[in-house]
């Protein structure tokens, strides 16, 4: 689902930078066999694929422990349709990593 007049890779990247702004996101992943992307002039963006209208817009993510991954997969459905509007959104972990540990 692309918004009329925006490029799609513009959204894609916007995307991306929402997702991995989410504390409960360590980093964006390919999925299965990296077929969650987008595909750009250039190059893609791994984990996040943005459909034809009708589609789910699709995340693929490494989480952070600490955040239980239903409450994970809701929050980030809430920045998708933040930025996209009223859109499906299919969440897929592809790996779950300890969160950081903070220095004294």
């Amino acid at each position: 689902m692309s918004v009329p007049g925006r490029p799609p890779e513009i959204e894609a990247a916007e995307l991306a930078t929402a997702v991995l702004a989410h504390p409960g996101v360590a980093s964006l992943d390919g999925g299965p066999f990296g077929t969650i992307a987008s595909y750009l002039v250039g190059g893609r963006i791994l984990g996040v694929r943005i459909g034809m209208a009708g589609e789910p817009v699709e995340l693929a993510v490494v989480a952070r422990l600490g955040i239980p991954l239903p409450r994970l997969a809701e929050e980030l459905g809430a920045v998708v349709r933040e930025l996209l509007g009223p859109v499906a959104v299919d969440v897929t972990f592809c790996d779950v990593v300890a969160a950081p540990t903070t220095g004294s």
